[in-house]
Order: C-alpha cells, then structure tokens, then sequence
C-alpha cells in the first residue's frame, strides 16, 4: 500500500523525508495461496536455483567433512547463488561454515534450525578440521556462524575462537574471517574472548526491531542484551562489527528507522536488511512483503547515518557475498593503509636520526 513519507534526521542535522513510495504486499496465508492461487511478489523468485559442477563440488566436499552450513540448516533462499558462484566472471563459490553441531539450545520462531535442550556435544577436533578445509579451498574471506549453545559454560566462545586462531595460523592471516555468533548469555568475558580471536567481523543478529524481540527471538535473546554484546565486541577491539534486521513481521517504518539509528550510536558499522521468509508453517507467518523500493530507501537512510556498509534488499541475508566481497577488499585496504603508515613513520625517524 502507498505511504506518506516519514521525518528522518540525516547525517547533518537536518530533518528530512524518507520517500517509500510502494512500501509493501500483504502477504498471503497459506489457505490463500492453495485456494486462491495466489503467489508470492516477482521480485522473491530465485535469480539462480542450486546445481552445478561449483554448487556439486562444494556440496559434496561439506558432507565428506561432515561440516553444517547455516546455507542448508536454515533454508537460505541464495543457496544455489552462493555456492554456484558466477563461473563467466570467475566470482568463487561461498559457503557460511555452522560451528558447534547443527543443534540450537533456542526456539526462535523465525528459524528453521532444529532445536534441543540437550544436543550432542561439539566435536573438539572441528576447529582443526575446518581451519584445513577452509584453508585449502583458495578464497579469501569466510563466515563462520554458530548455533545457540546454552548447555555449554561458555557458549562455546572458546571453540569458536579456537577455530579462528587456527585458520589465521594455518593461512598465514590471508583469510579474512567473520563470526557470526550468538549473545553469550550476555556474558562479556565470552564475548571479548571471541573478539580478540583475532576475526576480522564481529557479527551479531539483533533479528528485528525492538517492539517485536519477544515475539520473534527466543525468550532468553533481547534486544538490549544483544546491543550490549556488539558494543562491547567493538570496543574490546573487533575491527568491525556488524549485524542483520529481517522486514516483513510486522514493523513499522518508524521502528526500522529508529532500530538504524540505536544500532550506530552502539558502534555498529555493517547492517543488512532482507525479507524474512517463512521456512515452515510451523514458524511465524509472513506480515508483508516489502518492496524493492523501500529496502532502497533504508539503505539511503542507514548510509546517511555513517554505516560502513549496508546491504538493503528482499534477498539480503546476514552472510550475504556482496557483503563479504566489500569487507575482503575494505580489510586489505585498511591493511594497505597501515602498511604505508609504518612506512612513512619509519622514514620519518630515519630522517630523525640523521639530523
């Protein structure tokens, strides 16, 4: 339905309108869709469906391993896009690595990873056997996210940094790495111990805005308590931190705009805003369908608040490539710049010494 614009205060102090135009479709109850055959809006459709000689290759080389990837767990539309890779312009094939078993200790209703109060416990030779694999597979940058685990003492923070610590050493730091990780139980010593692993983005999902945390998260997740983690990641010094809104369960504008504007004055850098899609009818239902148009228009707005990145659109997942591609090549030329830094100091106390 058509909207009027809201107020948003830009960058500069000034207050501007934020045009939607199109803002969104209802979507349809299931019964609709059967009876009524009515279908989700053109722009969700699949751009790649999964196949392949790459899609094939990285599949089969995951179950050898008998590695997870929150790609298949959580039945992620860009699947075949991710692991297909683009073959014409040589973009290499991506897979998001699940650390800590594929068993959450949460129920999130959004989710379709399976969940446990008891799942099995994590391989202790997996930060070993991921940090080879990954190492030898010739990329530049992976996402490493993991499940919930509230039955261990510390979440796993420690296993999690393991398998940091290990690839770093075994790809002499060429690969650029991304946690996605869990609240910790607000634990800020578990915290800090996955941010100084030595990772490269710190990710954590606030999942929604902060009028819906209770219906959408698990009862033990909060919006607070997960600011309070990427805030205190960014300030025990991961070098970006970033993390993810899903539209479409119900927010209003004036919610995502206000959730922006919190999420940067907590020292986040990256967001990504998608379409949430129902995995199952067992979990929530869609509210609406949110246009191309104002996934646009917040990208505008997050952009006008000093955002490193964003990623706005109805396909956007948290590990979404284009995001990974931008933060490989963002983190070399930070790299660089210190590089030249060193440099320039070094000539400058030689110049020092001469005089």
């Amino acid at each position: 339905d058509f909207v009027d614009p809201i107020s948003h205060f830009a960058a500069n102090g000034k207050e501007e309108k934020i045009q939607f135009g199109d803002y969104s479709v209802t979507a349809p109850t299931p019964k609709q869709q059967r009876k009524e055959q009515l279908r989700k809006p053109e722009w969700l459709k699949h751009k790649k469906l999964p196949g392949g000689e790459r899609f094939v290759k990285l599949r089969k080389k995951l179950k050898e391993l008998n590695l997870a990837t929150v790609c298949e767990e959580a039945k992620c539309p860009n699947l075949g896009e991710c692991w297909g890779g683009d073959e014409k312009s040589e973009t290499p094939a991506t897979a998001t690595i699940m650390l800590l078993g594929d068993t959450c200790t949460r129920a999130c209703r959004f989710c379709a990873v399976k969940t446990s109060r008891t799942p099995p416990p994590p391989d202790p030779k997996e930060p070993q056997k991921v940090a080879e694999a990954v190492s030898e597979w010739g990329i530049g940058y992976v996402v490493f996210t993991t499940v919930d685990r509230d039955d261990i003492e510390d979440q796993g923070a420690g296993h999690i940094a393991e398998t940091v610590r290990t690839l770093k050493t075994l790809s002499q730091g060429k690969i650029k790495v991304e946690a996605l990780v869990g609240d910790f139980n607000g634990k800020m010593e578990d915290v800090e111990k996955v941010a100084t692993s030595g990772l490269d983005v710190f990710a954590h999902n606030v999942e929604t805005v902060q009028a819906l945390q209770n219906v959408v998260r698990d009862r033990r997740a909060g919006w607070w308590q997960s600011l309070s983690v990427l805030k205190h990641a960014k300030d025990s010094g991961a070098p970006i931190t970033k993390t993810s809104i899903m539209l479409g369960l119900g927010e209003t504008r004036e919610d995502v705009v206000d959730a922006l504007r919190v999420l940067r004055a907590h020292k986040v850098d990256v967001v990504t805003l998608g379409q949430y899609m129902r995995p199952t009818k067992r979990h929530m239902p869609v509210a609406e369908y949110v246009t191309p148009e104002a996934f646009k228009a917040y990208q505008e707005v997050a952009e006008e608040m000093g955002f490193l990145y964003v990623a706005s659109g109805p396909m956007v997942r948290s590990s979404y490539r284009a995001g990974e591609f931008f933060m490989e090549n963002h983190l070399k030329q930070l790299e660089k710049e210190k590089a030249q830094k060193k440099v320039v100091q070094a000539m400058s106390g030689m110049r020092e010494m001469r005089q």
